[in-house]
């Protein structure tokens, strides 16, 4: 077994790494041909090129292919760009604005994990003849006694495993995170040891398609006309003002409602059909309990009917949750919160946790709500 968990010698390994641009991917890459593998660096242009040029904070831009190009190149490498535009387009961006349109918060690289990149990719790496397919997020895969195991990454700062949590237990077999056990300061002195052009190169910080966090914008791109005005009204019911589409908001937001009021109020729900914002005071947001639809489990064994105790991530940068989740029919589960949590958001990610194991996770539906100590 080499160091990426291979049963070959590393001679005899081909691994294809899906190289984004980025300082992390370009190290993955690299460190594999220094251990000795074949490697293969893959670029996926996701969308429209000439839009993408010289657009800073983003992955998967033009300038970012020409920077994995770059270091292909410096590492004597084969190379492929492949245009998966279209393959984007209908499985990430028209999934994110209908998300939106339908009142919820959509998590995209999510959903590129899951369809793009660790769907198609890991076609294409197989058809390549790959051993393993290579990415330089920060999370761990853990050979278990039930198989490969999807654990957090080293630095809790920078661990990605909860944009993972679709990840099937076919696709872990494939699939290698050689940066997990490392910190981002240690990958950019592996960079800098390795003599990188990328080494210095700053983080992807939006989503890709949508620069400068401007969602809105997106869906009006893409779904021009679909987003409608309608009323922002409060707990009862009472009309506070309108609203240009539900697009424009989310669940938890303060800023940007152009009402006033005596105190300060939060987006507490969206009504998509009924076009209608619902607002209210920081305690309407808490929430004890939710339902979760698209359940993929990584657990060992199926799913324990009576339930079981676990940790949750509502989002990504956020603390981990105690709760206890038991499965419901058609690959929903539900999940009670062991206190009160605060936004919790219909289209968002939650993400199961057996301490840094992944256990896996599903897609927040409507919340139960439990205000002021009272069942709803």
């Amino acid at each position: 077994m080499n160091a990426l968990g291979i049963d070959k010698a590393p001679g005899a390994a081909r691994v294809v790494v899906a190289m984004s641009g980025g300082v992390d991917s370009s190290v993955t890459a690299a460190l594999a041909v220094e251990r000795g593998y074949e490697t293969v660096g893959v670029t996926l242009q996701l969308y429209d090129h000439g839009r993408a040029v010289g657009r800073p904070g983003t992955c998967c831009a033009g300038a970012d292919i020409h920077d994995a190009r770059r270091v292909a190149s410096a590492l004597d490498i084969p190379h492929f760009v492949l245009d998966y535009e279209s393959r984007f387009r209908e499985a990430v961006m028209d999934d994110f604005a209908d998300t939106y349109l339908a009142g919820e918060t959509p998590v995209p690289c999510v959903r590129c994990n899951q369809t793009v990149k660790f769907t198609d990719l890991l076609r294409t790496a197989r058809d390549l003849g790959a051993d393993a397919l290579a990415t330089g997020h920060y999370a761990r895969r853990i050979d278990g006694p039930g198989g490969p195991e999807l654990h957090r990454g080293a630095e809790t700062a920078r661990d990605q495993s909860y944009f993972l949590f679709a990840t099937t237990p076919e696709q872990l077999g494939l699939l290698r995170f050689p940066l997990g056990g490392m910190t981002k300061d240690e990958t950019r002195a592996h960079a800098r040891r390795l003599g990188l052009a990328v080494g210095d190169k700053p983080d992807s910080q939006d989503i890709c398609f949508a620069p400068r966090g401007r969602y809105a914008d997106v869906v009006a791109r893409l779904r021009p006309g679909a987003a409608e005005p309608g009323d922002i009204v409060d707990l009862e019911g009472r009309v506070l003002g309108r609203h240009e589409g539900v697009v424009h908001y989310t669940v938890g937001q303060r800023k940007g409602l152009g009402i006033a009021a005596a105190g300060p109020l939060f987006v507490v729900g969206i009504d998509a059909e009924e076009r209608r914002v619902t607002v209210g005071p920081r305690d309407a947001l808490m929430k004890t309990g939710l339902t979760i639809r698209e359940v993929n489990w990584l657990g060992r064994g199926p799913m324990p009917g009576g339930g079981f105790a676990c940790a949750v991530k509502l989002r990504s940068a956020q603390p981990p949750l105690a709760a206890r989740v038991a499965p419901l029919p058609g690959g929903r589960a539900r999940v009670d919160l062991a206190a009160p949590a605060e936004a919790v958001a219909p289209g968002q990610a939650c993400v199961l946790y057996d301490g840094d194991r992944v256990l896996g996770g599903g897609w927040i539906e409507r919340p139960a709500l439990r205000e002021h100590g009272a069942a709803a």
